[in-house]
Parts: C-alpha cells; sequence; structure tokens
C-alpha cells in the first residue's frame, strides 16, 4: 500500500493486501477509502465471490461424459510409433528447409541398418523419402543439425506444438492412460521412458538432439510404481530397478548435487541459447524471448540476483551464465516463472522443493519396491536415504514463521519467500508433520480462485505465476491435501477444476495445457509477456489428471 499526495486514500497494489473485516462498518469503510485499479478490483470481487460460495456448481453427467468421449479418441491422436515417425520428426520450434528431409538420430547402440528396416516395413518409399536416419555424434556438441531421437515403440506427446514424448508430462499422462483402460499403451509409455535412459543416458527433457542436455522433474519411479499396481508383475519390477537407480544417480551427484547443503538443483548441461527458443518463442514484432528479457534488464532494477553474471550493461548481451540458468529453468519444467528471480534465470544456485521432494519420492519408491521383492537391506537403506533428506528438507527448506516451503538459495544462506504450489508437495510426499501440513493448508486462501489454484501469488507475465494454473500442480495439492485428512478442502479444489475444464470445454472443443484460474478462461494468449505466449491444445496433462480427479471425487 502506498499513500498518494493529494488525497487522503490508498493505493493497493496486490490482492495479498486486502484485510480481513472484523464487522460489516470497517468493511464498508475500507472500500470506499481505498483505490484500486479496475482489473484488480474485478479479481478482488471474484475472489470474495468465491471464498464465500457454499456450493460449488458441478458439471452434469453429459457434460463430464462428453469430455471423457474427447480424451478417450485423443489417445490416438497424441500417439506416436513408427508408423507416425514422419510426422513426428516435423518440428515446429526449429528452423527448417522445405525441400530437406527431417532428421532422424539413433543411438550408437543400434544397428542403422536394421533401423533403417524396421521403418521401411511400415512406411511408403515416398513417406520415408521425408526423413532421414543418422547415428548420433559420439559429442553432443558435434550434432550440426537437430532432428528427432529414435524411440523403438509407441508413446503419447503432449499435443500442439509440443510434438514428442516429454519428461515429467508422461507421469500425469499415464495416469489417464491407466483410468481410460488403455494398459498396453501405458506399458509402451513407461517402455520408451526405459530406453532413454539406456540408449540416451537419461530421461530427456523430450526426445529432440537440442534436448539431450536436460532432464525433467523426476516422475519415474511414480510412474513405475503406479504401472506395478496394475501388472503386479515382479520380475518386470525386479529388472527395472538397476535402470532407475542409475537415472536416480544423474540428479543425486554433482552438478546436480550442491555438495553444501546435500540438496540436489536442476541444472542442465549443454550452453548457449536454446535453439528452440530462438526460432518458436518469438512475439508478434519478431523478438525472441532472450530480446524481451534484455529489454526487461535494460529498463529494470534487479534486486533478486546479482544481475552483472548474467547480463552485460554496456554491451547489452546475455551472459554465458545466463543461458546456462536459463537452461536449467527449462529443466525444472517451469518455463518460465519468477520463482528464482526474474524468468527464474537464477535456478542454478537454488535447492528447490520440488526436485527434492520428487528425490525423496524416488527414495520412497526403491524401498517400496525392494520390501516387494524382498531385499530387506536394500529396503532399510533407502528409508534411511529418505529420513536423511527429510532433515535436510526441514532444514533448509521449511519457513516456520511464515508456515511454507520454500527454495533455498544455497550462496546467499536464504530461502526466498516465493509463495508457490510447490509448497504442497511435502504433503504430496508424506514427509510433512500433521502441524506442518495444517500450516500449509492454513496457507491454501493464497493460491485458491475461483477456477482452482493459481501457481504462485505473483503477477509476472510468465505462464507459470498467477493467474495461471497447471492440471500437474492441481494434482500434486490435492493428493498433498487428502493424505493429510483435508478432504474437504481437497474436495472444493477439485470440484473448481473439473467446472473450469468441462466449461472451458465447451467453449473450445479441447483440454488445453494451462488456464486463466481466476478468469476461469483458457484464452490466455494476450495476458503472457514472456515464453512461448500459445496454448496448446491436446492436451496429454490435463486430460490424465481431469482423469484422476474425476475417479476421486464424490
Amino acid at each position: 500500500m502506498t499513500e498518494t499526495t493529494n488525497k487522503q486514500i490508498i493505493e493497493i497494489d496486490s490482492f495479498d493486501e486486502i484485510p480481513h473485516f472484523e464487522s460489516k462498518a470497517k468493511e464498508a469503510e475500507f472500500w470506499t477509502t481505498h483505490c484500486f485499479s479496475e482489473r484488480l478490483l474485478a479479481q478482488i470481487q471474484r475472489q470474495r465471490e468465491i471464498l464465500t460460495q457454499n456450493q460449488i456448481d458441478f458439471p452434469t453427467k453429459e457434460q463430464i461424459q462428453a469430455v471423457r468421449d474427447y480424451i478417450k479418441a485423443t489417445w490416438k491422436t497424441l500417439t506416436r510409433s513408427l508408423n507416425h515417425i514422419v510426422e513426428a520428426a516435423k518440428d515446429p520450434k526449429i528452423d527448417h528447409e522445405e525441400d530437406k528431409p527431417w532428421l532422424v538420430y539413433i543411438s550408437p547402440q543400434e544397428d542403422l541398418d536394421k533401423v533403417k528396416e524396421s521403418i521401411r516395413e511400415v512406411l511408403t518409399e515416398e513417406k520415408f523419402a521425408e526423413i532421414e536416419i543418422r547415428t548420433l555424434p559420439a559429442e553432443v556438441e558435434l550434432i550440426e543439425e537437430h532432428g528427432l531421437l529414435y524411440l523403438p515403440d509407441d508413446y503419447v506427446v503432449p499435443g500442439g506444438r509440443f510434438n514428442e514424448m516429454y519428461g515429467w508430462d508422461s507421469y500425469f499422462i499415464l495416469l489417464g492412460l491407466l483410468h481410460d483402460g488403455e494398459l498396453e499403451l501405458a506399458k509402451s509409455l513407461m517402455n520408451q521412458h526405459i530406453y532413454e535412459i539406456e540408449h540416451y543416458g537419461t530421461i530427456l527433457n523430450a526426445n529432440r538432439t537440442y534436448l539431450l542436455t536436460r532432464s525433467q522433474p523426476p516422475f519415474f519411479t511414480p510412474m513405475v510404481t503406479k504401472l506395478f499396481e496394475y501388472t503386479q508383475d515382479k520380475e518386470w519390477l525386479r529388472s527395472i530397478l538397476p535402470i532407475a537407480q542409475s537415472y536416480y544417480y544423474y540428479w543425486t551427484v554433482p552438478p546436480h548435487l550442491n555438495q553444501a547443503t546435500g540438496l540436489s538443483r536442476y541444472y542442465d548441461l549443454g550452453f548457449g541459447p536454446a535453439p528452440e527458443v530462438i526460432i518458436s518463442e518469438r512475439d508478434e514484432g519478431g523478438r525472441t524471448h532472450y530480446d524481451r528479457i534484455k529489454e526487461y534488464y535494460r529498463h529494470n532494477e534487479v534486486d533478486d540476483y546479482d544481475l552483472s553474471i548474467y547480463y552485460d550493461r554496456p554491451s547489452d548481451r546475455l551472459t554465458n551464465l545466463f543461458y546456462k540458468g536459463d537452461r536449467s529453468m527449462r529443466e525444472s519444467g517451469l518455463d518460465p516463472t519468477n520463482r528464482f528471480g526474474p524468468f527464474s534465470i537464477d535456478v542454478i544456485h537454488y535447492a528447490p522443493v520440488c526436485l527434492n521432494c520428487l528425490l525423496i519420492k524416488m527414495e520412497q519408491d526403491f524401498s517400496y519396491i525392494n520390501k516387494i521383492l524382498g531385499h530387506k537391506y536394500a529396503e532399510e537403506y533407502w528409508i534411511d536415504r529418505v529420513n536423511h533428506r527429510k532433515e535436510l528438507i526441514d532444514h533448509f527448506l521449511w519457513d516456520e514463521e511464515l508456515g511454507l516451503y520454500f527454495d533455498y538459495n544455497f550462496t546467499t544462506s536464504k530461502r526466498r519467500h516465493y509463495e508457490y504450489l510447490s509448497t504442497f508437495y511435502p504433503l504430496w510426499v508424506g514427509i510433512a508433520s500433521p502441524e506442518q501440513a495444517k500450516r500449509v493448508v492454513q496457507n491454501l486462501d493464497k493460491f485458491e480462485v475461483a477456477g482452482g489454484l493459481r501457481t504462485s501469488t505473483c503477477y509476472t507475465g510468465n505462464q507459470w505465476d498467477a493467474p495461471f494454473g497447471w492440471a500437474p500442480l492441481h494434482q500434486i495439492a490435492i493428493q498433498g491435501m487428502e493424505n493429510y485428512g483435508y478432504t474437504e478442502e481437497a474436495e472444493r479444489i477439485k470440484k473448481k477444476f473439473i467446472n473450469l475444464l468441462v466449461k472451458d470445454f465447451e467453449r473450445s472443443g479441447t483440454l488445453l495445457e494451462k488456464y486463466d484460474v481466476e478468469n476461469l478462461s483458457g484464452d490466455i494468449c494476450e495476458e503472457i509477456d514472456y515464453g512461448y505466449c500459445s496454448n496448446e491444445v491436446g492436451f496429454g496433462w490435463t486430460n490424465g489428471v481431469f482423469l484422476e480427479l474425476l475417479a476421486n471425487v464424490s
């Protein structure tokens, strides 16, 4: 709040500055002695209505069934196989000369002639001529022309411009496939992740050559244990254990490990601008995401981090470390947000709540798997790892005064008090104490709005901040609340988000990547200032979360 110089009124800059009122008289006085922007006033009015609403309109069975039918049909359009390799090879995110074939790279472990033959068997000669199959060079830096990374069997893509298999998207997609009875497709999707670890070294951000240097939030073992619930195949579980553990160590040794805290961070292994950003993330004026960031740096002071290490002001140049941070932000899956400072460039100096909770989930899953396989010593070993990481999370990431979990900057030795839905991850993995969970849920009103949960409490022009909400973070928060018995709160959020998805489906005819959960709309392009501004159709993880929430709603 800031006092104006010519009026005895106070200007309100954010929703969180609105107090709670003891009486109608005090409320009336507040509304007559404060001024607001029209947009903020609309948000305030809408929020007050929602938070006082006792009943939430819920879609009819017919409305729900229409969305379910759409999702069932969409799995086919989102599936890629060798039959679709030409379509999968086409990538709108990179430059391509019209008369040249699209490139498909295979692992050096594969036999080039055999792979070519397997593809020829399912394509016409005309179609086969549209692609060129190459073996990956020994080092990523030697790749001069980018292309699709070969996967041998069926997988599911998110949709829209995301025409490849993504790391953390696939967990939520798997949930949907299993709810929809698509067990064989779920198995194949799982197997392609195993193939990536064995042939490309890790689960990739996605199967394109320009994404070989980074992974994504590690939801791999939750995929394993969820699929095992359906198959009960212990031999498969036994065979997958060493593969899953090798992926775990990708995250728990340097450079992903910060040895000072014992916690892990996001860290892309590549250098320079992200190729897909240069081509595809442009605004109407032709400016790239990087052009817009430089403009922001030119005209704004940045106190969140030492700007000089990321931006050379005299030469108006983004530094090499900037691009390292930018790439690592993309490994986090949250591209972009201001959670780690403007555009999350400083992510390389943080131990994030989400990542370290996902590593605890992996440790819990390893204990569970070893228990099933009768490996008592290994089971206890992984329990000890869980307990140790929980102590670190409590020490570095839990804020007792504010009652929320925050990311920890290990260069400043401080938590960044940026309110974000990642605070529910410790509840999702079950490591919060009952008192910690209670404190987090008491802060639910910071995030709850008309259509569910906004991602953060900050309006930054980034798609992973307010007023936007995303399906995966809804699933994490809702399940986290349910784990601790906050069923009323979880049920209310479920119904709000399902209602939003159904109503916007009736408007657009599709499920989308993200939503403005405050204004109850998927029509959000004009609200996004940085990164790509489109709202992709499909959409894999929204499909999956819709079915998961629907299966557990009263």
